[in-house]
């Protein structure tokens, strides 16, 4: 794995600055950093767990020894800080998290088998990414003990069957609200349900694989890389779809696509591989 010298360099200096914290009790790296897969664009994504709440002022005087205006508190998906490092002008994303948090979500996919609507697994998927900053005590590395394990059978049937009929296979399933969308001219709602349908389809597939769940970036090309096993066409259907505007004229094309799409899933299912 290739690793850039200057975000490994900027994630040193993060760990010296963070790790000196008592509530630290270990720093992650992850993302596409971690995963060959950055580009440009690609933040560097430090995870920091904590024993009890960092205070918003001591973070925001450490980011600022970093960057000139970094943001503290951004809650609106997980607790986290995000600046430019100024002197590589490299995006850092700072996520806080609870050590008792990721263990309950590692607990319901690898132990209780939990699916949920999209992106069941892609917590497991970031812990197995982890490049470890610091661990002191060894609670990360325990972390990762678990998290390095096959995938478990039960797990697999449970998000095929919670999210394969929200495909089209009930009265109310994502196919038939994109089609009532298109009807109506609705372009935020079909634009929301396709986001869902895919969130589903993706979950799906690489249930199938036995693969955890990458999340919500380079879906395409993260199935191509780990999935041995794809549908026919599938990236051709998926470009040939996502191009079309809900027009009018462009409604028999999106239904002929998208019924492709999910016809080949369910060859794939049915005929696929230990299906």
């Amino acid at each position: 794995m290739t690793i850039d010298p200057e975000a490994a360099e900027l994630a040193q200096r993060l760990t010296a600055a963070y790790s000196r914290l008592p509530e630290t009790v270990a720093i992650a790296w992850g993302g596409s950093q971690t995963n060959n897969l950055t580009d440009q664009y690609s933040d560097l994504d430090i995870y920091i767990y904590q024993k009890a709440e960092i205070a918003l002022q001591t973070r925001s005087e450490i980011a600022a020894t970093f960057a000139d205006e970094p943001e503290i508190g951004n809650n609106f998906f997980e607790s986290g800080d995000e600046f430019v490092d100024r002197k590589t002008g490299l995006g850092v994303d700072l996520i806080f998290r609870s050590p008792d948090w990721v263990e309950g979500e590692l607990t319901r996919v690898l132990k209780r088998h939990q699916a949920s609507i999209g992106y069941s697994t892609a917590i497991w998927y970031n812990v197995l990414n982890y490049r470890t900053l610091y661990d002191p005590e060894g609670w990360l590395a325990r972390l990762l003990d678990i998290a390095r394990q096959p995938y478990p059978e039960e797990l697999r049937r449970a998000i095929i069957a919670k999210n394969y009929p929200l495909l089209r296979e009930n009265q109310s399933s994502y196919q038939h609200q994109i089609e009532k969308s298109l009807t109506r001219r609705d372009k935020i709602s079909y634009n929301h349900r396709v986001a869902v349908l895919l969130a589903s389809y993706f979950d799906v597939l690489f249930a199938f694989n036995r693969q955890p769940h990458p999340g919500e970036k380079r879906l395409i090309p993260l199935a191509k890389k780990l999935c041995p096993h794809l549908p026919a066409s599938f990236e051709a259907d998926l470009d040939a779809w996502l191009v079309l505007p809900p027009i009018p004229e462009n409604i028999p094309s999106i239904l002929r696509v998208m019924t492709h799409l999910l016809d080949e899933l369910d060859i794939l299912l049915q005929f696929g591989p230990e299906s």
